[in-house]
């Protein structure tokens, strides 16, 4: 019966190890982002997101403030509808403008929020307008190897 009750234990610290594992790995993945404040949505329309994903944070001023809570296609306006889930505890004045950003040279891209100077703020369901596109690295490249080309490679 020693034996069993030991085993038992064993079993029960191993499961836990495991699930421990998982945990982290998805959170240094930014695969699992806990989060239980209350939020609200925001839409932004990108002409090009790069390479945004679900998930990514929302930053304004450096500071974590909502995440990406899902990317769509606008079959209408052929542009990317990004939805945005920011905390309640942070209000945005309505003329906020938003885009995407890099961390790092080639790290992971993120939405930047800059506050504008309306009155009201920002409600559930808004729209941001006034939003800028990810810089993607083929697009400067091409286009600094075509201007090349064409002013004869002086």
């Amino acid at each position: 019966m020693e034996k069993r009750s030991t085993d038992v234990w064993v079993g029960l610290f191993v499961l836990i190890g495991a699930a421990a594992l998982l945990f982290l790995a998805l959170k240094a993945g930014n695969l699992l982002s806990l989060n239980f404040t209350p939020t609200y949505d925001v839409v932004a329309r990108f002409d090009n997101i790069g390479g945004l994903k679900a998930d990514a944070p929302v930053k304004s001023a450096g500071v974590v403030v909502g995440r990406v809570a899902s990317i769509g296609f606008d079959n209408q306006t052929f542009q990317a509808d990004v939805t945005l889930a920011l905390d309640k505890r942070y209000g945005f004045p309505a003329d906020t403008s938003a885009k995407i950003l890099t961390s790092g040279l080639l790290g992971d891209q993120y939405i930047g929020l800059d506050p504008g100077s309306s009155d009201k703020n920002l409600r559930n369901g808004d729209v941001i307008q006034n939003t800028q596109s990810a810089l993607v690295l083929e697009n400067l490249i091409g286009r600094f190897l075509y201007d090349k080309a064409a002013s004869g490679g002086k």
